[in-house]
């Protein structure tokens, strides 16, 4: 099987089969009735055998003694090719006894997903570097991250709270007063912010700040915003609070007065992350004969070091997990395997909840990302063994799952 990363091309297509038929009965007739018809070199073993085909996925359907599904026929071959086989595909008319038909759904560039990475990395090397630079091009540069900030700006909760979509993975989170201070902490490079939108903390803000390892109160420098932070102090736990100068508003501050007022914010979740892991070992009755840590003195202001125990694999497997994750590292991207370790997706980290939804059969998943607690509940459902990421927020693991990181497997 090809490795991913050389793939080009996926080509998609629909079937239907007169007939109760399995998966199996689908690749069958895939590699049977199009062997020959273009030649011994165009046939799908030898082009397996040259890696120019990849792992062939097939979702198949069963209804009123009726197949239908999909076929994903990942290929490296240039477009001739790849449409040559698409077009062989299309000539099956059979599949066992029963009566078929194949139809090309679409072609689908797969380095279009490496371009969309690349687009969305150019912007946020813009936005880092207008922190830094903003001066006397302020307005104008202002123009232009508000002509992009509708693909980052979202809402939360039943009463679509304003903020960016990063609060849904990362582990801290930034409680502002209204829509305004989102977009402008969009600017700034932070998209975990959330709008408190008045002074009644509302249920969802609550259960939100409960998820995450770090929350902090970014408010106004005015007499209302001391009355919505009494609120927030008697409603929620938090872990900072920064306030905008006297008289100033979050929504009027410069990306760099932003970051110069959240400096001291990131140190500090730091620290807290690891508060978290020792309260949650603590509840779950972990001894350090699984962790081994190291804590420097706080007033000494060295670097926190926290060692977590290394977990080994067999060969086979730790070879695997390396490949995916030498494939995927700094791309957002997860893969999925099944028990024969054979990779059954890679989708954007984004998709990966809705994505498992749809498979059976996943065994490990590894993804650039966090461990959420919402990746872990559809890890649950799926029937995923071991999910591995960079970093673990605050989740209760009360399955059968084994979460990981990179860091226990050496990998970092």
């Amino acid at each position: 099987m090809p490795n991913s990363g050389v793939v080009k091309y996926n080509v998609k297509m629909r079937f239907e089969v007169d007939g109760i038929v399995e998966r199996a009965d689908i690749i069958g007739a895939l590699f049977g009735q199009t062997e020959g018809l273009l030649g011994p070199e165009m046939n799908l073993n030898e082009l397996q055998r040259t890696s120019k085909v990849g792992r062939i996925e097939v979702t198949l359907d069963v209804k009123s003694n009726k197949s239908t599904g999909e076929v994903i026929i990942p290929m490296s071959a240039d477009i001739s090719t790849t449409a040559l086989i698409a077009a062989a595909v299309e000539t099956i008319d059979k599949v066992g006894p029963f009566n078929a038909k194949f139809t090309l759904d679409v072609i689908e560039d797969v380095r279009e997903l490496k371009k969309r990475l690349i687009v969305e990395r150019a912007k946020k090397i813009v936005q880092e570097w207008a922190a830094k630079t903003m001066s006397e091009s302020e307005e104008m540069l202002k123009d232009i991250y508000d002509a992009v900030k509708p693909a980052r700006l979202t809402t939360y909760g039943k009463e679509h709270l304003a903020c960016g979509a990063g609060i849904f993975d990362s582990e801290w989170i930034i409680l502002v007063e209204g829509r305004a201070d989102v977009i402008n902490l969009l600017r700034a490079g932070y998209d975990n912010a959330i709008a408190i939108d008045g002074a009644k903390i509302s249920d969802a803000v609550v259960k939100l700040s409960k998820e995450k390892s770090y929350v902090v109160a970014f408010l106004d420098g005015d007499r209302a915003a001391d009355l919505i932070l009494k609120e927030l102090q008697n409603t929620i736990r938090l872990d900072k609070v920064v306030r905008a100068p006297p008289g100033r508003e979050v929504e009027d501050l410069t990306p760099l007065e932003i970051q110069e007022l959240l400096k001291d914010v990131v140190p500090s979740q730091e620290k807290a992350k690891i508060r978290d892991r020792e309260r949650e070992r603590e509840r779950e009755g972990i001894g350090g004969t699984r962790y081994r840590e190291r804590i420097a003195k706080e007033e000494s202001g060295r670097e926190v070091v926290v060692e977590e125990e290394e977990v080994v694999f067999d060969e086979a497997l730790t070879s695997k997990i390396k490949e995916a994750f030498s494939s995927i590292n700094e791309t957002l991207e997860a893969i999925a395997l099944d028990a024969d370790m054979h990779q059954r997706f890679r989708v954007p980290v984004s998709e990966v909840v809705q994505r498992l939804q749809e498979e059976k059969d996943i065994k490990y998943l590894v993804l650039d990302g966090i461990i959420t607690q919402r990746l872990l509940d559809a890890c649950s459902k799926a029937g995923v063994e071991y999910v591995i990421g960079h970093r673990m927020a605050d989740i209760k693991n009360t399955y059968s799952i084994k979460a990981l990181t990179f860091n226990q497997l050496r990998l970092t």
